[in-house]
Parts: C-alpha cells; structure tokens; sequence
C-alpha cells in the first residue's frame, strides 16, 4: 500500500496531540508509515465536518489504524484530537471502523488499553467487552505501571 504523505502528516498530528507523551502510547512516523506498507494495516482518517473523505486541505480530527490477521482484527491506534473530542467523531470512526471490518468478513476485532483509559465508554457502546488483563504493562509518568485492559468484538456478519 502506498501511503499518501499528507494522510500520514495528518495521523502524526493527530496522534502528537491526542496521545499524553508520559505513557509512551504514540508511535513515532517510521512505525505508523512501515506498518501501513505491511499489507495487512489499514488505516481512516475523519474530518472535524464527521466525513471519512478529506479534502486536500482538510486537516483531520481522527484516525484509527489497524491490522488484520485471517478473520481477526486489531485496532492498534485509535484517536480524536482533544480540540474535536465530545462532538460524536469518536463514535463515527469508531462506528465506520467496526463496518468496514465487517465488509472485509471479519468475525472478531481485538483492542488493548490503559485500565484508566477515558474511551472505554466509547467501546463498551460499540459493544467491547473485557477478555484479558496485562498487570503492569503500560508505565506512569512516576515510573509506575497501569495495567492493560484486552477488549473484544464479535462481529455478526
């Protein structure tokens, strides 16, 4: 997959934005663009506006990036920018995410994230459902660890 420059210029936006820097959660440009060129990632972006298709100019509100293995996919990224947070976007992508995962016949999507996450509400009405628990995987600004929350989605195709 070739990966429009501007398209990654608008992920590492978002992403330096929306991702605190004391978890260590962001990916740096190398990781997102030799991720992309797997074949098996895909990524969305969406406009402040709520449309999947940017403008040339547009600068975007979000992104998700994901990986697919046979019938299984996980979200590995996924981001609104706090300036377009509370306006629904997240649902949006969230939303066109999970659809287009079930057009590509896909049964399951998988995520991971921080315990104290503020988006778990957004999976859980996305139906998400805890599976797995990694104690101490993610670190704290103090040197601590949180721990790392695996989530699950069946999908009904």
């Amino acid at each position: 997959m070739t990966l429009p420059q501007d398209d990654i210029d608008r992920i590492m936006a978002v992403m330096e934005q929306a991702f605190p820097p004391e978890y260590g959660e962001a990916w740096n440009r190398r990781q997102v663009s030799d991720a992309l060129l797997l074949g098996n990632c895909r990524y969305g972006l969406i406009a402040a506006d709520g449309s999947m298709q940017l403008e040339e100019t547009s600068e975007s509100a979000g992104f998700f990036m994901s990986r697919s293995v046979l019938d299984e996919e996980e979200l590995l990224l996924f981001a609104i920018s706090p300036k377009y947070r509370r306006k629904g976007l997240g649902h949006r992508l969230l939303a066109q995410f999970i659809a287009t995962a079930k057009a590509a016949g896909m049964q399951r999507v998988f995520l991971e994230m921080r315990k104290d996450n503020p988006a778990a509400f957004l999976y859980a009405s996305h139906g998400f459902r805890e599976v797995g628990l990694r104690p101490g995987y993610y670190r704290t600004p103090g040197g601590g660890r949180i721990d790392a929350i695996s989530q699950e989605l069946t999908l009904d195709n």
